[in-house]
């Protein structure tokens, strides 16, 4: 009787363990519904996001118009819609390249030693002490913008970052018995650090890549409401965010919409890091 009731315990401990607390549970399906709009915004549009109404102008919400329009008569929720693909797409990308070429900068520094992490080193310190956003104001400039231009320019400011961190982390696996086990076997450096060095420190990646996104994404809304990233012609939080200050009085949404989204895309993300990073952590401690 006693076995089967401290086994039940265990069973309940490990399945409040397995329980998904509410709020990453919500802040996954935020971001979940964000990806879906990436895809599918335009066609899930209750009107044509490109479709003008010189007649109504400027107009509060009402008349089939959930968040009302703007100054062409374009309507505000079809205009959200269709510029969650450039408000996320770009800084998916920066995020999934700073994964991939800083894990790979930051473990190699850390696996190799010498040379190569006295290269890496001052790279990330040339390019940290950078002031991010006035480089990418200038550089867009002089070059005359363009969105995967931006997305370049942030990558490359944004990769200190993901280098230091995963290096960091690599660090400390790298003088772990495993990895010189592995040395003295022969298994190459490349497989080494791949298959052995980084499933070890996946908790650290993915919390930086989405903080790399979030990032990124606030980047690029400051970028293209300053002008600079998206088209005048394409629709973008950033963009809606400037283009909607002015008209603030005759239609706030045009302004309070995508500031919402904006954050509430970011917050999602870096609590969601916050927890998978724990999570992870601690179910590797628990090997």
């Amino acid at each position: 009787m006693i076995a089967a009731n401290v086994t039940a315990e265990l069973g309940g401990r490990r399945g409040a363990r397995r329980r998904i607390p509410v709020l990453p549970l919500l802040c996954g399906l935020v971001l979940l519904v964000v990806l879906v709009c990436v895809f599918g915004g335009t066609a899930l549009a209750p009107d044509d996001p490109t479709a003008q109404n010189p007649l109504l102008s400027v107009s509060p919400p009402g008349g089939g118009h959930l968040l009302g329009t703007d100054q062409l008569g374009h309507d505000v929720f079809s205009l959200l819609l269709a510029g969650t693909f450039p408000s996320v797409v770009g800084p998916l990308a920066v995020a999934l390249g700073c994964l991939g070429i800083g894990a790979a900068l930051g473990m190699s520094g850390a696996y190799f030693g010498g040379v190569t992490d006295t290269i890496v080193n001052r790279f990330t310190d040339l390019v940290y002490a950078l002031p991010a956003l006035l480089i990418a104001i200038v550089v867009l400039g002089v070059v005359g913008g363009g969105y995967w231009l931006t997305a370049g320019v942030l990558l490359f400011l944004s990769l200190p970052y993901e280098i230091r961190l995963c290096r960091s982390a690599a660090l400390v696996q790298v003088r772990l018995h495993y990895v010189d086990a592995a040395r003295t076997i022969g298994i190459s450096p490349a497989r080494s650090l791949f298959r052995h060095v980084l499933p070890n420190i996946m908790p650290t990646v993915i919390a930086t890549f989405l903080l790399d996104f979030v990032n990124a994404l606030i980047s690029f809304a400051a970028l293209s409401y300053l002008g600079f990233g998206v088209q005048p012609s394409s629709p973008s939080w950033g963009r809606m965010l400037s283009q909607g200050q002015s008209l603030i009085t005759q239609n706030p949404w045009l302004s309070i919409a995508p500031a919402v989204l904006i954050i509430i895309t970011g917050a999602s993300a870096t609590l969601l890091g916050d927890w998978a990073y724990e999570r992870l952590t601690a179910a590797g401690g628990t090997r």
